[in-house]
């Protein structure tokens, strides 16, 4: 059995833990602490260390998914969680544009960490006012090869076709060394 390692990060509130949730097969693990901060009540709870999930793809590959913070005090944990990962997604709320500067930072520190292949999930795309993947690409400064694809993290099937597209970019990384 291959367990492979996979980080799902983003700004405060992009709907990291709903993403985890919507696939695992085991009650995801999860560090949720009630906001206090006034400023801060866009939802009630925030994750102060990471979210943990598990979903078998294969009768031989297991996804362990770990789910990052999203505010920067506890941005510290990020580099820890990076170990040791295949891939990573960066999920953005796309109906948030007032986060899109911060979902960049963190994929450049996420990228900082280690080069693994990686994709942009467009969240809630179900919402109305929610941007076009391709116009978050433009926003946030995406390269050709890096693939911005829409999702909706409360959706099984959404979640599963994000994942799928990560890891056929980590099995293309994998083709790619294998062949050199």
């Amino acid at each position: 059995m291959q367990a492979v390692k996979m980080v799902v990060t983003g700004p405060f509130s992009a709907g990291k833990t709903q993403f985890i949730s919507a696939v695992s097969e085991i009650d995801v693990v999860s560090t949720e602490r009630r906001i206090t901060s006034a400023a801060e009540r866009v939802k009630e709870t925030t994750t102060v260390a990471m979210d943990f999930g598990r979903i078998t793809v294969g009768p031989d590959l297991v996804l362990y998914l770990f789910g990052t913070p999203g505010q920067r005090r506890f941005d510290f944990m990020w580099e820890i969680l990076s170990e040791g990962m295949l891939g990573f997604i960066v999920l953005v709320d796309s109906t948030r544009p007032e986060t899109f500067r911060e979902a960049k930072r963190i994929l450049e520190t996420f990228e900082s960490y280690a080069s693994t292949p990686y994709v942009v999930a467009a969240n809630k795309q179900d919402s109305e006012d929610a941007w076009d993947p391709e116009d978050l690409r433009i926003i946030l400064r995406m390269k050709p090869d890096v693939k911005v694809l829409p999702c909706v993290a409360l959706d099984k099937e959404s979640v599963k076709n994000i994942l799928l597209e990560l890891l056929y970019s980590v099995l293309d990384r994998l083709d790619g060394a294998a062949q050199e």
